[in-house]
């Protein structure tokens, strides 16, 4: 008799793991879940795009949509490195000034999600608080603060595939599975 309840509680408890670790952690957690969104349609966006299309420009004064991806995948090594404890490897602007192609550019902003990846899976609501002294912000600031610069870009993102007559990821009907 005691038996079906012992393995029913035991499935609710291992079901919910996740969770309660999620109730644990809800400010990392939503972050987490916010950046996720954002990359994977910063990522679908830039596979989107004609070859062709990578040297649009809106209007003269702004960058291409090329240097946009470029842009983006710089500043994920940029604002995520000091939450890892480690310093960019290459120069500030570096992708934004040397690549072009949207097979390197697509391959560049999937790697700098990557590196981004860890830092924001290492989070939680008590690293969040840890002051990174040289950036005068705390971690869960500099990965906010990430977040919400990717969001701005991908704003310009959605102006640029739709004046190409594409629909951007974030409006694009939900799939049935």
């Amino acid at each position: 008799m005691m038996r079906p309840f012992v393995l029913a509680l035991v499935a609710v408890i291992a079901g919910g793991a996740d969770v309660c670790l999620a109730q644990s952690n809800p400010l990392s957690a939503g972050l987490q879940s916010d950046y996720r969104t954002i990359r994977d349609y910063m990522i679908r966006a830039a596979e989107k795009m004609p070859e062709a299309s990578y040297s649009f420009k809106p209007s003269p004064d702004v960058r291409t949509f090329g240097q946009q991806i470029a842009h983006v995948a710089d500043d994920q090594y940029n604002l995520c490195s000091p939450v890892k404890g480690e310093v960019r490897k290459g120069a500030y602007r570096q992708l934004e000034s040397s690549l072009t192609v949207k097979g390197d550019l697509v391959a560049a902003l999937k790697a700098a999600f990557a590196y981004c990846d860890a830092a924001y899976a290492a989070l939680t609501d008590s690293s969040a608080t840890v002051m990174l002294k040289a950036q005068n912000r705390t971690r869960f600031g500099m990965l906010n603060w990430n977040l919400w610069h990717t969001w701005e870009h991908y704003g310009n993102i959605v102006v640029y595939l739709r004046m190409n007559g594409l629909v951007p990821p974030s409006s694009e009907p939900a799939k049935r599975s």
